[in-house]
């Protein structure tokens, strides 16, 4: 049997490996499974591990409904040195000697980043200058001009500070640089700072304790085609989270299979409800089996309008 059957839509919680690039990885991911069609949410330094949602074949349709979702991260700063890449795989431009950086001075300059800020993109980033990534003109030594971005910032927390070593744990919008986060806190220490360590360990509301790690994937898969058994292809549906998921946060609205196929054709479907939903956003789903049909809105005069559909009815 072939595995591209088995997980042929749904979301894999992958946790990245450090060094590979989140888009190496999910090329491997594609060839374990031998799908065609996948795509991830939000994308992760080399250097960086945790939380790489990946998303199969028709869930790819509603990566969209996460592309502004907040993150949760967990990182180890060092104090004193600056890289030109504001993490440890760049090379060092300036170190500054530290005599003694007390902890409610610390708290104080965190605090300053909390809320609404903007921020300047790092040059050495994904971010395209004519077609162009950024960190490909970086390494030739070429600056090029980057907009201010707004950002929120709704959680940095201090964990630790242990010599010249700081552990914070930041929850933040979409768009959000770390490595720019740690490099302006730096400047604000007045000491300059980089990252030596940082985690993903949440974006919206899936948690790291869903997480999936390569080996454990490539563990199951070779057992996988060496039996074929029923343990190992229901490990894998169990790992795989169903296409909705990426949508929890939408409320549920379930139609009858008739109003559920007309649905599915993009008809838009009359329905009578005790309270009015003003133009919102709903999770359609077929009342007799529970199957996920897409993304609907619900508009004033209680008309159900598909938004985003599932092919296959």
């Amino acid at each position: 049997m072939n595995l591209s059957k088995i997980v042929n839509n749904g979301v894999l919680l992958l946790d990245k490996p450090k060094l590979h690039s989140s888009n190496s990885v999910l090329q491997y991911v594609k060839k374990i499974f031998k799908i065609k069609k996948a795509g991830y949410i939000g994308t992760l330094d080399p250097l960086a591990t945790g939380m790489l949602p990946i998303c199969f074949g028709e869930s790819t349709k509603f990566l969209k409904y996460l592309s502004n979702a907040k993150k949760r991260y967990l990182v180890i700063a060092k104090l004193g040195v600056q890289t030109t890449t504001f993490d440890s795989l760049g090379e060092v431009i300036k170190k500054t000697s530290i005599i003694n950086i007390k902890k409610d001075f610390l708290k104080r300059c965190l605090k300053k980043f909390i809320g609404k800020i903007e921020q300047i993109p790092p040059m050495y980033s994904a971010l395209k200058h004519k077609g162009i990534p950024l960190y490909k003109y970086a390494r030739k030594g070429i600056t090029i001009f980057r907009k201010t971005r707004k950002i929120t910032i709704y959680e940095l927390d201090y964990i630790i500070h242990n010599n010249n070593f700081i552990k914070l744990k930041i929850l933040c919008s979409t768009g959000t640089y770390v490595r720019t986060l740690i490099d302006d806190l730096g400047k604000l220490l007045g000491c300059g700072a980089h990252i030596v360590y940082l985690r993903r360990l949440e974006v919206s509301f899936y948690l790291e304790n869903q997480l999936v790690s390569l080996n454990i994937i490539n563990r199951i898969k070779n057992y996988f085609y060496r039996s074929n058994s029923l343990s190992y292809l229901n490990f894998f549906r169990k790992i795989i989270l169903p296409t909705d998921s990426l949508l929890s946060n939408f409320p549920i609205f379930k139609l009858n299979d008739c109003f559920s196929f007309d649905f599915s054709c993009g008809k838009k479907i009359s329905i009578f409800i005790k309270k009015k939903n003003k133009t919102k956003l709903v999770r359609v789903l077929k009342k007799s089996n529970n199957k996920f049909l897409g993304v609907g809105k619900i508009q004033e005069n209680n008309l159900l309008i598909p938004i985003r559909l599932i092919s296959s009815f």
